[in-house]
Order: structure tokens, then C-alpha cells, then sequence
């Protein structure tokens, strides 16, 4: 009886496709907002050089990439997801792990996103987290991928610098 109910009252819940007014309302400011106000566009782009920066001094595999997704590569699924389990428990920090069939066997890595929301301090204590998952898992580092020739644009001889998106 509930169910019948359901399908005889509620006929635009069930056979609509379209999303409730307030959402699209919703949805339609944030665009007018974000087209008018860049700031958090920049933050969002600061914060990622920021990020990509402190990952090349401490030698962690940033795959090169122009958009604000970090992805550093680990190159081995149990190792993935060993680092994705060890940052969520050890440094509550939490990072999708990206195995195959998302991306190529072998080519397994962690999928960093920052936002204008995340602080200096913040994107400090990941970096730093990273580091120290990555010495304790052993997990090989830029250096060790160049000298084994290169792996997935991490450590190619002649490798030319990727131009971010957003520039100043």
C-alpha cells in the first residue's frame, strides 16, 4: 500500500529527471559567482604551485600536468594503497589511491586535489606527510625514476616543463 501510494502521489519524485528549483538556484549563483570573483580561482592555483613545489624539493613524483589535480606516482598497487591507508590512519590526511583500470598497470598513483579552502599550513603538513609515508613504504622517488630512464613523465631525460593553466 505505501508503495502504491508513492508511485500515485509522488509521480514528479519518481518519473522527473530534472533537479528541485532551489538547486538550480543554487547551482546558477555559484556560477554567477564564480565568473565575477577569481579570487578563489588564483588562491585555488597558488596553493597548487605551492604544493607541486614543496613535492619537488623533498623529490616526490609529481606526474607534469597543467590542471590544479597533484598526481604523484607510485607505480605499484599494493603500495598505493598502503600509502592511501597509512595517510588516512597515521596522518589524517585522505588521498584517493588510483589503480588500474583508471590508469594504466604500473602507472598507479595518488591523486592530490587542492582547493583555495586548504592553508599554507595545511598544505605543509601534507607534504610533509607524504614524505614520510613515502621513506617508510620505500616507495621509489623522482630520482629513483630517472635513473631508471623515466616512468610515466616522472624523471624522462629532456622532459620539458608543463605550462600551468591558470598563469599571473
Amino acid at each position: 500500500d505505501m508503495v502504491d501510494m508513492v508511485r500515485s502521489y509522488a509521480s514528479g519524485f519518481i518519473f522527473t529527471t530534472s533537479l528541485p528549483p532551489a538547486n538550480m538556484a543554487g547551482a546558477r549563483a555559484s556560477i554567477s559567482y564564480q565568473r565575477n570573483f577569481l579570487g578563489d580561482r588564483q588562491l585555488k592555483q597558488i596553493n597548487v604551485r605551492d604544493l607541486k613545489s614543496r613535492f619537488e624539493a623533498l623529490d616526490i613524483p609529481v606526474i607534469p600536468g597543467p590542471s590544479h589535480i597533484v598526481p604523484v606516482l607510485v607505480g605499484d598497487p599494493v603500495l598505493t594503497k598502503q600509502a592511501s591507508d597509512m595517510l588516512l590512519a597515521k596522518h589524517n590526511v585522505y588521498v584517493q589511491a588510483i589503480n588500474y583500470p583508471t590508469v594504466a598497470r604500473g602507472e598507479e598513483r595518488l591523486r592530490f586535489t587542492v582547493t583555495p579552502g586548504h592553508t599554507v599550513e595545511q598544505i605543509a603538513r601534507l607534504a610533509t606527510a607524504v614524505d614520510s609515508t613515502f621513506s617508510e613504504l620505500g616507495i621509489k622517488r623522482t630520482t629513483d625514476w630517472k635513473a631508471l630512464g623515466g616512468h610515466a613523465n616522472v624523471g624522462m631525460p629532456d622532459a620539458k616543463p608543463v605550462e600551468p593553466i591558470w598563469t599571473d
